[in-house]
């Protein structure tokens, strides 16, 4: 068979490459869910596969001497066949104004005996002192009896519904595995940024203002003429 016949397809070759992408993002979840992680993004280099990863607490993915990187290192390149993996740390530059953090929080407050009340109106108390212009968490399981239920806290504005809830709007589910059962806890944090519904009247030029007034004027001084 010649080299013609063995190449891939692009649309296979696109496959392939995002299907590394997701196995690299879901072991990297799996393994580092206790250590702040919060997402990674994969780029391919000439000098292999470059993956920048998001944590809140950069120090505990890095680990002392840069074991815990070098360890990560190995297991994607025997493991998941990734070629050359290069891993950076960075951190979140606003750890309060993410979803999936804030959820983490919950969660761990949750695990350490804190009522899920307080858990909750203290990340909406830390969301809003981090800027932002909505907040809203929903925490639902067998919150006071046997029958399961939720309780919503919202504090701000949070879009529902349009295109901004769905390109702005930052949201993320996540689990909590308790003894009476799993919990669910959802997070929606608007960022302080602009959006579709906010505008702002600018005042008219010196030009157009001049040119109004003197409209003014010459309509009044044609009315006077007709009278007369």
């Amino acid at each position: 068979m010649s080299q013609a016949q063995r190449r891939i397809p692009v649309y296979k070759k696109i496959l392939q490459d995002k299907i590394k992408e997701w196995m690299i993002k879901e072991f990297l979840n799996y393994r580092l869910a206790k250590q702040g992680y919060v997402d990674s993004d994969v780029l391919k280099t000439p000098l292999g596969t470059r993956i920048i990863v998001y944590a809140e607490r950069p120090n505990r993915i890095i680990g002392r001497k840069g074991v815990i990187v070098k360890e990560l290192t190995e297991l994607l390149s025997k493991k998941l066949e990734v070629e050359n993996p290069i891993i950076d740390v960075t951190p979140i530059q606003n750890p309060e104004l993410n979803p999936k953090i804030i959820a983490n929080r919950i969660a761990w407050a949750m695990t350490k005996g804190v009522k899920f009340r307080r858990a909750g109106m203290i990340a909406i108390r830390q969301i809003m002192d981090g800027g932002a212009k909505g907040a809203e968490v929903t925490i639902s399981g067998k919150l006071t009896s046997e029958r399961s239920r939720f309780e919503k806290y919202i504090y701000g504005t949070i879009y529902k519904n349009g295109f901004d809830s769905r390109t702005k709007v930052q949201r993320f589910v996540g689990q909590v595995l308790l003894k009476p059962g799993l919990y669910g806890i959802e997070v929606r944090i608007t960022p302080p940024i602009r959006f579709s519904d906010e505008f702002q009247i600018k005042p008219p030029s010196r030009e157009v203002a001049a040119e109004a007034q003197a409209q003014q004027v010459q309509g009044g001084e044609g009315g006077e003429q007709a009278e007369t």
